[in-house]
């Protein structure tokens, strides 16, 4: 009997040094929220591999010792506010935002979940950091530069037709976010002598009419505000093809629009962004917080221009412009 009892204790002694965390619990797998106004299919799929390649890259591995949520709002972007909702409840340990209206929505479910921007427009102008420097809440990632690249394209379209005089500008009359874009691309307008006409959509319905206001006011180009409540975006392949149909050459300021048949887009690298994304995570995971992590400003900026779409409103593109093009789509 006292034999068995002390075989007994043994084995119980030996499992105790062999498995020492038996008795604790199991290492917690850290959970990303992904939110998105937007749909898989409808998605732009390069950046959320990038976004899951910039983990792999930091060691993390999706479904081994990490985990992401993801939260599809498939266009409606009134969802969005419900979704953010939603992953509060599940407890995730940090919320990723595409841009600065999803970092809205996510902010107004959380004061306390991280929340990281994967290509936000300007945060501090959007009311969600204190500064780029020192953030200051749950908020942080990157800034796209959008208002800064709104008179660049201007300029572009300016180099492309030396003779333009009247450039139609298309924004979303959801966004009251917009004025800095529209604020730089008046100025680059009156250094280069171009009258602008500002086509405000609400609806998809009112996007024919923008462009036959614009045909009609004589517009001899067309440059797209970019936005965070996605009507644009989610409406772009309707865009671009009414780009064609009118024969207005037109420049945007996303790669979506690219992907959709657009003729020419200026931005930052979008997909760069998102892999950088990964790295606010890892940081924020090994104990930083938000609040001390700056936003970060975008280093690669890409020239895109499909020779395609310029063939098909017979455009020539000039030389000294097709060779600054960082992706020419033939």
């Amino acid at each position: 009997m006292k034999k068995r009892l002390f075989v007994s204790l043994m084995s119980i002694l030996i499992l105790a040094a062999v498995h020492p965390v038996g008795a604790q619990q199991a290492k917690k797998v850290p959970r990303i929220g992904f939110l998105s106004s937007g749909s898989p299919s409808a998605t732009t799929p390069e950046f959320g591999e990038a976004f899951r390649q910039g983990l792999r890259d930091l060691g993390y591995v999706e479904g081994e010792n990490i985990l992401i949520e993801y939260r599809w709002a498939e266009g409606k972007f009134d969802r969005v506010t419900e979704l953010a909702a939603e992953l509060v409840r599940l407890k995730v340990d940090i919320i990723l935002a595409p841009n600065s209206g999803i970092a809205r929505a996510a902010k107004k479910a959380t004061s306390t979940i991280p929340i990281v921007m994967a290509n936000g427009g300007d945060p501090f102008v959007d009311g969600l950091v204190a500064s780029l420097a020192r953030p200051g809440g749950n908020v942080t990632g990157l800034t796209n530069l959008s208002s800064e690249l709104a008179g660049k394209r201007l300029e572009l379209l300016k180099e492309i037709l030396p003779r333009l005089d009247r450039v139609a500008v298309l924004r979303s009359g959801l966004e009251s976010t917009q004025s800095a874009q529209l604020k730089e691309i008046q100025a680059a307008a009156s250094s280069f002598q171009v009258h602008l006409q500002i086509l405000e959509v609400r609806v998809a319905d009112d996007f024919e009419r923008a462009f036959e206001a614009a045909i009609k006011a004589h517009a001899g180009a067309l440059t797209v505000v970019s936005g965070s409540s996605g009507l644009l975006l989610r409406n772009r392949k309707e865009i671009v093809e009414l780009a064609v149909k009118h024969r207005l050459p037109t420049i945007y300021p996303q790669i979506a629009y690219m992907n959709a048949g657009g003729l020419m887009s200026y931005a930052a690298n979008e997909v760069d962004m998102y892999r950088r994304a990964a790295t606010y995570v890892d940081k924020i995971l090994k104990g930083r917080k938000p609040a001390d992590l700056p936003v970060e400003q975008p280093i690669k900026f890409e020239l895109i221009i499909n020779l395609q779409s310029a063939k098909a409103i017979n455009l020539t593109i000039p030389p000294n412009v097709l060779a600054r093009a960082d992706k020419v789509i033939r």
